[in-house]
């Protein structure tokens, strides 16, 4: 073996480099704020299915569309967007998304109708939908390994921010305004954020996967200047030939994905699809499962704000202990108590206060788990599937949300009641952990393959 080959590759320098908030801090904070419009939006079809209940005269049906329109655009985008990432590279899908939201975010405020409303709400969410999946490959591979799964965990951080924000100010434009101000607002933040994302670089790891080595080598030294980091020889590993974005690309993907590993990809989509589950059935109906309850709108509305607000401590808790306890331990237990505490919830709403308390314990858990699931199935593709990984899980995660207000509101909500409806979403939880159990690695420290 020559000595050139037994030198470091430019991507493993990049995980090895020291962190510094004005370098990899500042891609974290550009990428959070795009978690935090995923979290204002996902949140706002909450508040928007009492009042365009009121709005248009709709049935629980009917109102449910109001999240599921959204939702499964969601879902579509996750699919699209972590793909496309992959081919085209992180940092144009990374500016692209919230541009798209925001177009058809303002379309949706002006809708005539219900029809239109969720029409275009599907197109803001298929924009909306690409932040997270990009937005996690972006900021993992340009995060040194040794902080990864820290900093991969308190991203999550902005999505209770995100929700808590929503909540505030959709309570305060609705007393004066209506419901178009709530989706409005969004916009001028979103559109501040789009700008700002202009000047992320290219991750270099996508650069040497794709051939475009010259690129990468210039990414990489100037990471390593402006991080103090010690320059050292290195090399580029040999590039793989790019693909072409098309439709056979894509669903070549989506086959690697399953011949790369098929027991992490069935783990990756089951945490997925449970977990959040469990947690955009509550997010979407829970001002609606209040109001019915007996609370007055507002009060309602501003429960579940502060209630929501609460899952930034269990972010923080879930940053403090994912690299030492490890991924697959926190989510085995938070993933099935967060379900168990909804229950509980649910079997308290005749007494506001304790139903209250249970609700803040709620959001505490479920935010542990939340996290800690994103960057463990972000940790365990390879660079060349990561993206598209990611993507596919999040959008079976989506696909299952945006099914859960038409299932949830019409059909087993009605029929079943809230206790046994959380309990059966619960006991899917319990099935998917313990498939993790078994058949998925744990990735704490592990290098980025």
């Amino acid at each position: 073996m020559s000595a050139y080959t037994e030198l470091p590759t430019g991507d493993q320098v990049v995980q090895d480099l020291p962190w510094r908030w004005r370098v990899q801090g500042k891609i974290f904070l550009i990428g959070g704020l795009g978690f935090m419009f995923d979290a204002w939006d996902v949140t706002l079809n909450g508040y928007l299915i009492p009042l365009l209940s009121d709005h248009w005269d709709l049935t629980r049906g009917e109102a449910a569309w109001v999240g599921t329109a959204n939702l499964i655009g969601m879902a579509v985008g996750a699919f699209a967007w972590g793909s496309i990432a992959d081919i085209i590279g992180r940092k144009t899908a990374f500016t692209a998304t919230l541009l798209i939201f925001s177009i058809f975010t303002v379309l949706g405020a002006f809708s005539p109708d219900f029809v239109w409303f969720c029409a275009f709400r599907f197109l803001a969410g298929f924009g909306l939908g690409g932040c997270i999946p990009v937005d996690y490959a972006l900021v993992g591979e340009f995060t040194p390994r040794k902080h990864r799964g820290r900093v991969l965990t308190a991203m999550d951080a902005w999505w209770p921010i995100g929700a808590f924000l929503c909540g505030i100010v959709t309570t305060l434009l609705v007393a004066r305004f209506d419901w178009r101000a709530a989706m409005l607002v969004m916009v001028i933040p979103a559109l501040l954020v789009f700008w700002v994302r202009r000047s992320v670089p290219e991750s270099p790891l996508y650069l040497v996967q794709r051939g475009r080595t010259q690129e990468a080598e210039a990414v990489i030294n100037d990471l390593v200047d402006r991080t103090g980091g010690i320059r050292t020889a290195w090399r580029l590993p040999e590039p793989g030939e790019a693909p072409r974005l098309s439709i056979g690309s894509i669903s070549g993907q989506l086959t690697g994905l399953w011949r790369f590993n098929w027991r992490i990809t069935l783990t990756a989509w089951s945490l997925f699809f449970t977990i959040l589950l469990v947690y955009y059935g509550a997010l979407t109906w829970m001002p609606k499962i209040l109001i019915d309850s007996g609370y007055p709108q507002s009060v309602a509305f501003l429960t579940t704000a502060v209630t929501t607000g609460m899952g930034l401590f269990g972010v923080i808790a879930a940053a403090l202990l994912v690299e030492r306890v490890g991924r697959k331990w926190i989510l085995a237990v938070s993933g099935p108590l967060s379900a168990v505490v909804l229950v509980v919830f649910a079997l308290t709403l005749d007494l506001p206060v304790v139903a209250t308390a249970w609700l803040l314990v709620f959001n505490f858990t479920i935010q542990v788990a939340i996290p800690v699931l994103y960057t463990y199935v972000s940790e365990l593709y390879p660079t060349e599937l990561r993206g598209s990984g990611f993507g596919w899980a999040s959008t079976v995660s989506r696909v299952g949300a945006g099914l859960v207000p038409l299932i949830f509101g019409a059909l087993l909500w009605p029929y079943l009641g809230l206790p046994l409806t959380f309990a059966i979403t619960g006991s899917l939880v319990l099935a998917a952990v313990l498939f993790m159990a078994r058949n998925a690695p744990e990735t704490k420290g592990a290098e980025l393959p």
